[in-house]
């Protein structure tokens, strides 16, 4: 599955697989590489989910402000 696809909770349950699999030790270093690969792509899928969710939360709090209604979540 392509990572710009992926949900919130797609990629932080994939994430924490990767994770697991590697404090469970027992891999070759090919395979341990791939895996932290694998998670950074994933860490930076969560982070742009979450950063748009800062930014959404942002808007929300400051439309009262400006007189806007907030858009729905």
């Amino acid at each position: 599955m392509a990572e710009e696809r992926m949900s919130y909770e797609q990629a932080r349950d994939e994430l924490t697989d990767v994770v697991k699999r590697l404090e469970a030790g027992g891999l070759t270093l090919e395979e341990s590489l791939g895996l932290w690969e694998r998670g950074e792509k994933l860490a930076a899928v969560c982070e742009e989910w979450l950063e748009g969710a800062r930014a959404r939360l942002a808007a929300a709090m400051a439309a009262p402000e400006t007189g806007e209604a907030p858009a729905p979540f």
